[in-house]
């Protein structure tokens, strides 16, 4: 099969369940199933191998050092294939035999759904959903891993557009993916770390990232931590279909459990991508005020949002010689008053070396704009006590209901980046002391716009002005409200 077929074949199992289950369930079971028939396929492909080697040796065939997975008697694809009846139960018992028999590398990759729930999926679809997949052997012979990585990434993607307002949660626009890696440009051997991975395409394009220019990208370590079980068992079948396995994808929550610890303090890390959930209410904030990781080093975040906390989390993970992140934000992160006192002490701590103003609709399903926030613990000389602001909200383009960076888009923003200099109505550097004299805001409209210079200074001053009138009015309403501190 080409590209293109074979993305309609394995998009094929999702249209058997319209009608049964929601569609932003889909995909606890459908990557699971996809999941399943590939290693089995390969374990059969590795038999055959080794049968040949040893001349029709079955007892040398089934050695395990010649299976990259091991599959368990009784829990092959073919075994489920053969049950007519409790299907779901069989096919719940033989995932977990797999993962009983790779603990070290699929414990708990097929999730947790729920496959014995006849009232969701009857006899009857699961075998339609088994003999569908049954049609085409998706071995490394048939599908290279390279087809298949694109593929599950065409599916994740889909499954995302039908999951509406919680597509976000597990995957970010792979073209702002594209632009946060070629801006990071992790190196061979270099850590990668994302606390909020989702499926992991931030993780992963680091990866392909290297691929494509040619350099050795297996000796790239990648780390994550995502808190939905579900996804981040995506995450993890993810980085196989890709052929990546120096890979470690943790479940938990980052904030109140950190997964990556050494001398019982955070790991560090050369590179960090991220695109944390925004505006989280439900955290704990009263430990967060204690930190045993030290993580509260600018402040302690309104309970009504964990941005900062998140932000923090990264700065403290970061490798102190050489360590460089990358956030994807909305830009509310830039300037909410709530946060004023931590943002000043970020941009006093002398780490911010970009910020990226993006345009609308590039958060999946939703209308906000966004922002790129990249910061360094060790700048150059001509970057220390300045701030590089890249105004590229124009720089979108939308199709539909969808927008994007295109190439075009892509390059003109890295190339600001990577040149750091000033070019009129896209970028801007600006010294820290400027910053800090506008209550540290880091809104890059507030330094840069796309109008000429005359227009520009006037956008700055009408910008000052209505800064100082919110703050007299915020005074005031303080007073009205609590008037025996006035």
């Amino acid at each position: 099969m080409n590209q293109q077929a074979l993305e309609k074949y394995l998009w094929g199992a999702a249209t058997l369940l319209r009608g049964t289950i929601d569609a932003g369930d889909y995909k606890q079971y459908i990557f699971p199933l996809l999941f399943y028939k590939r290693i089995c396929d390969v374990y059969d492909e590795e038999f055959e191998t080794a049968m040949r080697e040893s001349d029709g040796d079955r007892e040398y065939a089934a050695f395990a050092e010649h299976h990259r997975f091991q599959i368990p008697q009784g829990a092959h694809w073919s075994d489920v294939r053969e049950t007519t009846s409790d299907v779901g139960m069989a096919l719940q018992e033989a995932m977990r035999a797999i993962e009983q028999a790779n603990p070290d590398t699929l414990y708990g990759i097929f999730g947790d759904a729920s496959w014995t729930n006849k009232n969701r999926l009857s006899d009857a679809t699961l075998i339609d959903l088994i003999e569908h997949y049954s049609q085409y052997k998706l071995d490394n012979a048939s599908v290279p891993n390279d087809q298949l990585g694109n593929a599950y990434e065409y599916l994740i993607k889909e499954f995302a557009d039908d999951s509406g307002h919680t597509a976000a949660e597990f995957y970010t626009n792979r073209t702002v993916v594209k632009l946060m890696t070629m801006i990071m440009d992790p190196q061979p051997g270099e850590s990668v770390y994302d606390p909020t991975c989702g499926s992991g395409g931030l993780l992963l394009n680091c990866a392909l990232h290297l691929k494509d220019e040619g350099k050795e990208y297996r000796t790239l370590k990648l780390y994550g931590q995502e808190i939905n079980m579900i996804t981040s068992a995506i995450a993890r079948m993810n980085m196989f279909m890709h052929g990546i396995e120096e890979f470690q994808i943790v479940r938990g929550d980052t904030l109140a459990n950190p997964a990556f610890l050494e001398n019982d303090q955070l790991k560090k890390f050369n590179v960090i991508l991220a695109n944390p959930p925004y505006s989280i209410k439900a955290w704990d904030q009263k430990s967060f005020a204690n930190d045993p990781y030290g993580r509260n080093i600018w402040g302690v975040p309104p309970q009504g949002c964990a941005d900062y906390a998140f932000e923090q989390h990264i700065h403290q993970s970061l490798d102190p010689k050489n360590g460089r992140s990358i956030c994807l934000w909305p830009q509310g992160f830039l300037d909410r008053n709530s946060e004023a006192d931590i943002r000043e002490n970020f941009v006093k701590s002398d780490r911010i070396d970009t910020v990226i103003g993006l345009g609308r609709n590039l958060f999946y399903n939703s209308g906000m704009e966004s922002c790129l926030v990249v910061s360094k613990t060790q700048k150059a000389d001509g970057e220390k006590g300045n701030i590089l602001f890249v105004n590229a909200s124009h720089l979108v383009k939308k199709e539909k209901t969808m927008s994007f960076l295109a190439p075009e888009h892509i390059q003109e923003i890295y190339d600001a980046v990577r040149n750091r200099k000033d070019v009129e109505g896209l970028a801007k550097i600006v010294t820290n002391e400027e910053v800090l004299e506008r209550r540290a805001s880091l809104n890059v409209t507030a330094y840069i716009s796309h109008y000429n210079q005359s227009n520009d200074q006037s956008f700055t001053e009408v910008y000052d002005r209505w800064a100082k009138g919110a703050d007299q009015l915020r005074q005031s309403m303080s007073q009205l409200l609590n008037p025996s501190e006035s």
